[in-house]
């Protein structure tokens, strides 16, 4: 992919209409037909990186026109490799995308964490040297959060770094740790004060991943399929800054759990959103309802079935719903303790997604390469997600404390 500062080759319109039309009109010209032809359970994602190897011409060509326009983070500003849209046209964006059932040109821990993270703490130069590398798919982001001591006690991590001066002295290993070994770079949390208050001492800090003294180890899942490792660091040298302004940490030394804070609101975002139904899978895009319409003949005849169904479209379509308008209550500024609800809810209705489909599948649900082979993989994974990015106990928990304020004693 080339490399340097994106032009803007669109000038967006303002108005609504003229924009969908606009839009609408980028998205027929530049996403490949092939793409948007292909069913979507056959879809490669596009995660990028200094590795990524593209699944056809036809996805880097889509990631060089989507990112070329902005369009790969939408919403961050023209300078940092967004378009600048509203909120409102993002909308439009993503609905035009579904109708012209094209994918998204590129999926990456930077745009949905790291990106937000950033904009928020970061100095201009490590907005503009970092977020454009991310909206061109040239750098690949994991994230180093859990150890094998702090999970959801995150603040209690030990991997520290210490200063030498002109650079970081970091020891110790995370876990769970997501798409590691494909990853270019990752931003951990590392202890660099041990004596200050736990939530005190930590730093929120970019490490290079081919820096000497970093390995990955995959972690082997039930489900036969799994994108997490453990993550290493052994006398890693990072330096202070990867340029003038631009430090190795994001916001203070020592004040990375506010940095943490902010970025775990858009990861449980980001995992709940799973319950909109928007996910890929063995659904392939589709609703629940038209999948299982698509499985021999009457299996919505059966009144059981079909109430279940139906009861979970409407929760997923109410799911969707909230889903925008925490997006607006986020644009306000005001979003409070919300997504620890829609972690939580959002996992959950997931969970009774694929609870539902393997019901339904039977035994040949069960069937690692059975017509419905990858049911089975996809309900175990549906697991993950009530750990991941705080358990659900740790969401609950969160909800009565702070959201309905129950007593704790």
């Amino acid at each position: 992919m080339a490399r340097g500062r994106r032009t803007q080759v669109v000038d967006f319109a303002q108005d609504p209409q003229p924009f969908r039309e606009q839009i609408s009109a980028f998205i027929a010209e530049n996403c490949p037909k092939e793409l948007r032809d292909m069913p979507a359970s056959e879809r490669s994602v596009c995660w990028g990186g200094k590795r990524w190897v593209f699944s056809s011409p036809a996805q880097k060509s889509w990631l060089e026109a989507a990112s070329s326009a902005g369009l790969t983070a939408a919403r961050w500003p023209v300078a940092y490799g967004g378009a600048g849209l509203t909120r409102a046209q993002e909308k439009i964006f993503r609905e035009e995308m579904a109708r012209l059932k094209a994918p998204s040109p590129l999926e990456s821990f930077g745009l949905w964490m790291l990106g937000p993270a950033l904009l928020a703490f970061g100095t201009e130069e490590q907005k503009l040297h970092f977020l454009p590398q991310i909206t061109r798919g040239e750098i690949r982001w994991c994230q180093g959060y859990s150890e094998p001591g702090a999970g959801s006690d995150l603040a209690s991590v030990q991997t520290r770094a210490e200063d030498k001066g002109d650079h970081w002295l970091v020891n110790g290993s995370k876990i769970w740790t997501s798409y590691a070994d494909h990853a270019d770079w990752i931003f951990a949390l590392v202890r660099t004060d041990r004596e200050a208050p736990k939530h005190r001492g930590i730093s929120f800090m970019l490490i290079d991943m081919e820096s000497e003294g970093v390995s990955t180890k995959p972690i082997k899942l039930i489900s036969g399929y799994s994108p997490f490792c453990e993550t290493f660091f052994e006398n890693v040298k990072v330096p202070k800054s990867y340029g003038e302004n631009i430090p190795a940490q994001v916001g203070e030394v020592n004040r990375g759990w506010d940095v943490a804070k902010h970025l775990l609101t858009h990861e449980r975002t980001m995992i709940g959103g799973g319950g909109s139904g928007s996910a890929g899978g063995i659904l392939g895009g589709r609703s629940l309802g038209a999948f299982l319409g698509s499985l021999e003949e009457g299996v919505l005849d059966e009144p059981v079935i079909r109430s279940q169904a139906m009861e979970l479209e409407v929760d997923t379509l109410a799911m969707g719903m909230t889903l925008e308008r925490y997006k607006d209550m986020a644009k306000a500024g005001g979003v409070g303790n919300a997504s620890a609800m829609l972690k939580y809810y959002g996992t959950e209705l997931n969970k009774r997604r694929y609870e539902l489909l393997m019901s339904v599948t039977g035994s040949e649900g069960v069937e690692w390469d059975g017509p419905h082979g990858t049911v089975a993989a996809e309900w175990l994974r549906t697991k993950a997600n009530s750990i991941e990015g705080g358990t659900t106990e740790v969401m609950l928990d969160i909800i009565s404390k702070r959201v309905l304020e129950l007593p704790t004693k």
